[in-house]
């Protein structure tokens, strides 16, 4: 069995055991997942954005640069599924029979 293949079945098999846990077992598993810290203040770094111009100027680069960083991650991930996409239909014929 060729390595990619391998890989492939190993994350098949883990999305599926992640799916059964999450149906047996809702509450472990949303007690498990990280959760943001509460503010005591909602809108307080809103406030901050709107009444401090040096913040909000950092804060718009901060902002741009994660907009940025996402895209180039989503870029990679678009890429990632295409390659997957090419693996999966080398290992079916044109008549549609597996490999």
């Amino acid at each position: 069995m060729s390595p990619t293949r391998l890989r492939v079945r190993f994350a098949l098999a883990v999305n599926a055991a992640e799916d059964r846990l999450r149906l047996r077992f809702p509450s472990l598993l949303s007690a498990l997942a990280p959760r943001r810290p509460e503010r005591a203040e909602p809108f307080a770094e809103l406030q901050r954005i709107e009444v401090d111009p040096a913040y909000r100027t950092l804060f718009l680069a901060e902002l741009d640069t994660a907009i940025s960083d996402r895209m180039a991650q989503r870029a990679a991930m678009v890429a990632e599924v295409e390659w997957a996409a090419d693996v999966l239909r080398s290992w079916v014929h044109d008549d549609g029979q597996a490999a």
